[in-house]
């Protein structure tokens, strides 16, 4: 029997669940569990949430989100790593997931053994931000004002070790200033505090630091991505600022227990793959000032085997350590 294309076209939405919720064979026979590294109201978890209706529909089950937060993301994933390999239980960690490892923490787990890679699920750039009351509107006057100051310009992470304090490492090295560190327990308390004049600047989290940019509460000069952001395209990059090659991202991935029926983790990346191609979610995460990217588990794997060869060149250069 021949269909028409309009029969064809009408079938591709059930085609598209069964490949997603019996990929390679494995049906999701109940809830399924999504372990989260950090706090609820995070970006990860805010990422987390606006995907969850999509995905639950594609694999046919719901989705259970649960917060595990501290440790820098160990509880949650020493916590999955100790999981039933059923393909019911994932871990969402972000890029401190590979920064673990190379700060010497102690693990409770092997990074890419014990957590296999199923999908980098979106990547954020961040900004360097200052208080408006700094004399600076752009890069090289930043520049500029930190050398006439002689390292008495502060500048504010989301902690010793955290993609914040590295990324400022790596472009005080390259543009040849001295700032002081100033480490915070998170992002948001940083933030505060530069929007305050507390501290002078700060590479923030451009989805955590789009309202008070737009608001005036703080300046932005430069954004870390490999292109201009979507968010901010008046923006130049750092890399366009006369530091080519420059490129730091926060990211947030999903992770399985080691062991994980290989169709388990198809059929999760391939329903994260489909809600990412629907016009209303993907506007959406465009609002927050994030990059869907949904990689497939191989090109997860790379990225993850890169940014650990980043971190633990980072933390060798510029002495970085822990809390």
């Amino acid at each position: 029997m021949r269909i028409t294309r309009q029969q064809f076209l009408a079938l591709l939405p059930g085609l598209a669940l069964a490949r997603a919720g019996h990929a390679q064979g494995f049906a999701f026979s109940h809830p399924v569990r999504l372990i989260l590294s950090t706090p609820p109201g995070g970006g990860a978890d805010v990422t987390t949430r606006l995907i969850a209706p999509q995905v639950a529909e594609r694999i046919g089950q719901q989705l259970v989100i649960e917060s595990r937060p501290g440790g820098s993301g160990l509880i949650a994933g020493g916590y999955v790593a100790q999981q039933a390999a059923d393909g019911h239980v994932f871990l969402v960690d972000i890029a401190t997931h590979t920064a673990n490892p190379a700060l010497g923490r102690a693990m409770p787990y092997r990074v890419l053994e014990d957590l296999v890679p199923v999908t980098q699920v979106v990547r954020g750039a961040n900004a360097l931000v200052v208080h408006p009351s700094l004399p600076v509107t752009s890069l090289a006057e930043f520049i500029a004002l930190a050398k006439e100051k002689g390292g008495t310009l502060t500048y504010a992470s989301s902690g010793n070790g955290s993609a914040q304090h590295t990324a400022m490492e790596m472009f005080r090295d390259a543009a040849g200033i001295r700032l002081t560190h100033v480490p915070y327990r998170g992002g948001g308390p940083a933030l505060v505090d530069v929007m305050a004049g507390h501290v002078s600047a700060f590479f923030a989290f451009i989805p955590s630091a789009m309202q008070h940019i737009r608001a005036g509460r703080i300046r932005a000069l430069a954004t870390t991505g490999s292109v201009r952001s979507p968010s901010f395209p008046e923006l130049p990059t750092v890399a366009e600022s006369g530091f080519p090659g420059f490129e730091s991202y926060d990211w947030n991935g999903i992770f399985a227990p080691a062991r994980t029926p290989p169709g388990a983790i198809a059929g999760m990346q391939a329903a994260v793959a489909q809600a990412m191609a629907v016009p209303e979610l993907r506007a959406r995460i465009d609002e927050l000032g994030l990059e869907p990217v949904a990689s497939e588990p191989a090109a997860f794997r790379a990225m993850l085997e890169a940014d650990i060869a980043k971190w633990t060149a980072a933390v060798s250069r510029y002495g970085i350590r822990v809390d």
